[in-house]
């Protein structure tokens, strides 16, 4: 089953949702990203539990990737990656600091705040408020299973104030209305049915206010105003034109999203959780391939995840007669045993997570944009909150970059941090989405070196 928006529907719901807010970011920064260079979007793709890195053992990770710069080899199960190998980059060596190491809790409040209990906006926040100011949607925030057993606090992993997270949207289909307007009504025969709401120009519509809100400011503050509009415009002659957008041939003039398997019954069922993020994922990619926002989070499920992995069916985890959760598999002892049930289930759903992301990274690979593919403007990064599953701790975590940043980041790399702090990374993706900032977090020490051309 697919969603469907036919072309009447209202582009006034649209811009209303959004708002017209004056933008946050500084002139000086939205002169630099209009000069081209640097990325147009970032997704934060999250995964649950960790992978299988170093055992205690002393074992080797079988996630990390090995070697140096351009000359390194996957992890066994980063395999599904293979495709798109050279458009990413992997890492070494990242550490998210001592506080709370062995926490699953801990690990995800530091993870995209970068401060020791969440005591900040997160990066996904800070970009949203400021590079991501003028798109009709700032910030959007999906999840799939991420609010399930009335999932709040710590299990979330975007904050807009210090220790305070908010909630993503499961239900794909609420997130495309809310996107691209609910299906509007047929009208009854013989009725006029008035202008077709995309002929008709928001921005036009609400001119006379903008103006007399324009008259009373000062010069900067005006420009500010005057860029902000351009940008809605240029969103607007896009979906009215119809521009190429996400998956299944769907566009921005009449945008469709496939919600096979994704129903009220289902929606929390683990055998329909694949159903569930592939249509948050294409939403994703739909939504930022129209213009309507520049910054999106994913969140697949929640740390310490009751997933039952093993139901999902057509896939190697599929086991019917065995239920196997990911936090559960991801305690799989001291040793990388496959002969052990947790660990061979474990190392298959961190195979499957990065089969996920694949997905991801290709359906923005196969949208043409300027001079490439939404991928070569776009940043997609993979996190998680723990490096090994079963010892819990914040070092040498298993982080992915994909997308060239409009140019800004060289792919097809490992990069050996030397232990530091995963800040450092945030404020390098910060900088190549044009917002200059030197410092974030508890231990930050400027952009990570080596990742920014």
């Amino acid at each position: 089953m697919s969603i469907r928006r036919q072309n009447r529907r209202s582009l006034l719901r649209l811009f209303g949702a959004a708002g017209l807010a004056l933008p946050l970011g500084s002139l000086a920064e939205r002169r630099v990203r209009a000069e081209g260079g640097v990325a147009k979007r970032v997704i934060f793709f999250y995964h649950p539990d960790g992978v299988a890195g170093p055992s205690q053992n002393g074992e080797p990770s079988l996630w990390h990737a090995t070697g140096s710069g351009s000359s390194f080899s996957l992890g066994s199960l980063q395999a599904p990656l293979a495709p798109y190998k050279d458009d990413c980059v992997f890492f070494r060596g990242l550490s998210m600091g001592g506080t709370d190491s062995g926490s699953h809790p801990g690990g995800a409040k530091k993870l995209l705040t970068a401060t020791d209990y969440g005591n900040a906006v997160s990066i996904d926040q800070v970009l949203a408020n400021t590079v991501g100011s003028g798109a009709p949607f700032r910030h959007l925030y999906l999840g799939a299973h991420a609010t399930v057993n009335a999932a709040s606090g710590d299990k979330h992993i975007s904050y807009v104030a210090p220790g305070q997270s908010v909630a993503p949207e499961d239900d794909p289909r609420k997130a495309f209305d809310l996107l691209f307007g609910a299906a509007p009504a047929e009208p009854t025969p013989g009725e006029p049915t008035g202008p077709d709401p995309v002929k008709v120009s928001v921005i036009d519509g609400v001119l006379a206010e903008m103006d007399a809100t324009r008259a009373r400011l000062g010069n900067v503050e005006k420009a500010k105003l005057d860029i902000h509009l351009e940008s809605l415009r240029e969103v607007e002659k896009r979906i009215k034109e119809g521009t190429p957008g996400g998956p299944g041939g769907a566009t921005c003039e009449e945008p469709t999203l496939d919600t096979t398997g994704v129903e009220d019954a289902t929606m929390t069922d683990p055998g329909h959780f694949p159903d569930v993020l592939r249509a948050q994922m294409d939403l994703t990619v739909l939504a930022m391939a129209c213009g309507l926002t520049k910054v999106g989070v994913i969140q697949a499920s929640q740390h310490t995840s009751e997933l039952i992995m093993s139901r999902f069916p057509n896939t190697e985890m599929y086991d019917p007669g065995f239920d196997m959760r990911s936090h559960q598999a991801s305690h799989y002892g001291p040793a990388h045993d496959f002969q052990k049930k947790e660990f061979d289930a474990f190392a298959k759903q961190n195979k499957w997570w990065m089969s996920q992301l694949a997905y991801l990274i290709g359906k923005l690979d196969e949208l043409p944009e300027e001079d490439g593919t939404m991928l070569d403007h776009s940043i997609v990064v993979c996190v998680t909150e723990v490096c090994d599953g079963n010892t819990h701790y914040h070092d040498d975590m298993p982080f992915v970059v994909a997308g060239r940043a409009g140019g800004r980041i060289a792919t097809g790399r490992l990069i050996d941090t030397g232990g530091r702090r995963h800040a450092d990374l945030w404020i390098a993706l910060a900088q190549a989405m044009g917002h200059s900032i030197d410092s974030f977090g508890d231990a930050s020490n400027g952009a990570l070196p080596g990742l920014l051309t």
